[in-house]
This record gives structure tokens, sequence and C-alpha cells, in this order.
């Protein structure tokens, strides 16, 4: 085994988005996410997955509890809040918790 791989597979950190109240339910829940990539970069990913409206919004949570900043990299999230080896964010199309 080389280096590299480790090297690559210590900076993705295992997500799982949840949807919670009317927000779709995505096929796929589980990703592998760069470390470095910030919550907004997850906002923008979930738009397009679920097809949001421009107009409409979506609300991302840690711990059904609170929205973490847009400009906040998954990494420290991951650090702080991260258990059984991923992080759980819930999404929401309206204002859930917090």
């Amino acid at each position: 085994m080389s280096a590299a791989p480790e090297k690559n597979a210590k900076n993705k950190i295992h997500l799982l988005l949840k949807a919670t109240g009317n927000a779709p339910i995505l096929k796929a829940k589980k990703w592998d996410v760069d470390r470095d990539r910030k919550i907004e970069w997850i906002s923008e990913f979930l738009r397009k997955v679920i097809k949001c409206d421009p107009s409409e919004s979506i609300f991302l949570y840690i711990n059904q509890a609170f929205a973490p900043s847009p400009d906040r990299d998954v990494g420290s999230l991951y650090d702080s809040f991260g258990s059984d080896g991923k992080l759980v964010i819930h999404y929401a199309m309206t204002e859930a918790w917090g």
C-alpha cells in the first residue's frame, strides 16, 4: 500500500445527509467529501442534487441543533461533532431547529 492513498483517505470525511421535515430524500445519502470543503459548497451541492428552485431556501444543521456558518469547513465540524466515523448533516427546506 502506498502513502498517497492513505493521505488521500485522511483528507476525506464520510458525510451522511439526512432529510428533515418536507425536504426531498436523497437516493444516495452517504458521500465522501474533502475536509477543506465549506458548508456553502455542501449547500450548493444539495441544491443541484434535489433540483432546488433558486428562490427556495435550504437549511443545514449539525446535531439537529445548530446551523453552521457557510464559511465553516467540513473537517473542523467533523473533528468537533463527528461520531462513528462520519459527520451527520440534516437538511430542510424550512427552518427546523436553532
